[in-house]
């Protein structure tokens, strides 16, 4: 996929760069593989706001994509790649020998007539799945397990990917696009390749109201607010804040550690290194 820009007929469309999609499908995908989505807001079962900055949003159904591929040893064929509204990445139908259609992960390099299979020792191209354990060293990969059986669930973002570095007594080590690295069982399969539209990054929405279309609500900088409000308001004139930066709830935003789980720290072989500013 590549960038456009289209021709500024109106302001909003002057600084509009965004994804050349007139190579993926244009209709509507398979009822049978979508779902009705509720919107949430950002908030939970009581109406309580859990998650600022969330709400509105264009009515979209739920694409059921296969993140298990369980279904193993049974060739399948890329009928076509389309657009998903719920995530980044873009989707590929796939037909089963059997008949039987499926939505995938779309990973680059992968178009309409490939064929796809899951199961143990496959060939390495982009879309089959198998056990890290059949995977060879130094490998790409994307939709990685982290409990068996689980589905994948890390690199699934558009353009992300992770990289097989070790095998080791029943794990294998893997790089995450952080700079992370941790073990997982050498049991749990991942998706060979890198997820398709690694292009989302350098998109520029051009105005405010797309935003909104895509359920993000504006962000108020603290400052702009009074001290009831948040710690950083008040104060006559303009003011930097006069603190560390902090939350409206006066948690500290520089650098504090958030992670609680102590149960997975054990398969965190390192962690990523902090990105200083030149």
């Amino acid at each position: 996929m590549a960038l456009k820009t289209v021709r500024p007929i109106t302001p909003g469309q002057r600084g509009l760069v965004k994804v050349d999609r007139s190579q993926i499908w244009k209709g509507k995908p398979i009822k049978s593989l979508t779902a009705g989505l509720a919107k949430k807001s950002g908030r939970n079962n009581h109406g309580g706001i859990t998650m600022r900055r969330r709400g509105g949003g264009h009515k979209k159904s739920y694409r059921q994509v296969d993140f298990k591929r369980r279904k193993i040893d049974i060739p399948a064929m890329v009928e076509r790649i389309e657009y998903d509204p719920n995530r980044s990445a873009f989707l590929a139908l796939i037909k089963y020998e059997d008949n039987e259609y499926s939505y995938i992960l779309a990973p680059q390099k992968l178009s309409k007539g490939d064929k796809v299979i899951a199961g143990k020792n496959k060939e390495i191209s982009p879309g089959n799945c198998m056990p890290l354990s059949d995977i060879p060293l130094g490998a790409t990969l994307h939709n990685i397990e982290t409990k068996i059986g689980k589905g994948g669930q890390l690199a699934r973002s558009a353009g992300s990917s992770v990289q097989l570095v070790g095998k080791e007594s029943g794990y294998a080590y893997i790089k995450l696009p952080s700079g992370e690295q941790r073990k997982i069982l050498d049991r749990c399969v991942a998706t060979i390749g890198s997820v398709s539209n690694p292009d989302n990054k350098n998109t520029q929405l051009g105005k405010a109201g797309r935003n909104r279309w895509l359920g993000k609500r504006p962000s108020v900088r603290g400052v702009a607010m009074n001290p009831v409000d948040h710690p950083h308001g008040g104060g006559e004139g303009r003011t930097s804040g006069g603190r560390h930066p902090s939350t409206p709830w006066g948690f500290s935003t520089k650098g504090r550690k958030t992670r609680k789980n102590k149960r997975t720290q054990k398969y965190i072989i390192s962690k990523a290194k902090k990105r200083t500013k030149k």
